[in-house]
């Protein structure tokens, strides 16, 4: 149940925000003629899909949960991408975005993902941290202290 969930939420939230709006609301406007750059729009998706999927799948399994608020992981999720960023999730959203900027140049889609990040650093530091900290306590702290927010640590 808890997969079926996180994948409803996959693709109403996630889907939505990288999928749905920027394809059918943002492909729109004046193009910018990415020429030969294109080609870097598919390392930027599957890069960012694996980085979302990847992460979804470590909230269903090490979390016992989904990444939806309404249905929290019941264990701190420390693997896989959040070993180097507390926020993995964003940050595959977020390429994805630059894919499609890189696919189609339209001018609105730089905008939009700016604004989803801005959006998501709102939520991360007004909502996600302070619960997290009440709900993991010392282990959260622990974390919170030794893995970045938004620039991976790779060492």
């Amino acid at each position: 149940m808890t997969a079926f969930k996180s994948l409803v939420f996959l693709i109403l939230v996630p889907g939505m925000v990288a999928g749905h709006l920027p394809l059918a609301v943002f492909l729109k406007g004046t193009r910018f003629e990415t020429g030969a750059l294109s080609c870097l729009a598919f390392p930027f998706w599957v890069i960012g899909g694996v980085i979302l999927l990847r992460s979804f799948w470590n909230f269903i399994v090490e979390g016992r949960g989904t990444p939806a608020p309404m249905d929290p992981p019941r264990q701190l999720v420390v693997t896989g991408f959040y070993r180097r960023v507390r926020n993995p999730m964003y940050w595959g959203v977020v390429l994805i975005l630059i894919g499609y900027f890189l696919w189609f140049g339209y001018w609105l889609l730089p905008p939009y993902a700016l604004l989803v990040f801005i959006a998501a650093h709102l939520f991360v530091t007004l909502y996600e941290e302070p619960s997290l900290k009440k709900r993991f306590g010392a282990a959260y702290e622990d974390y919170f202290k030794r893995v970045p927010r938004w620039i991976p640590r790779f060492k």
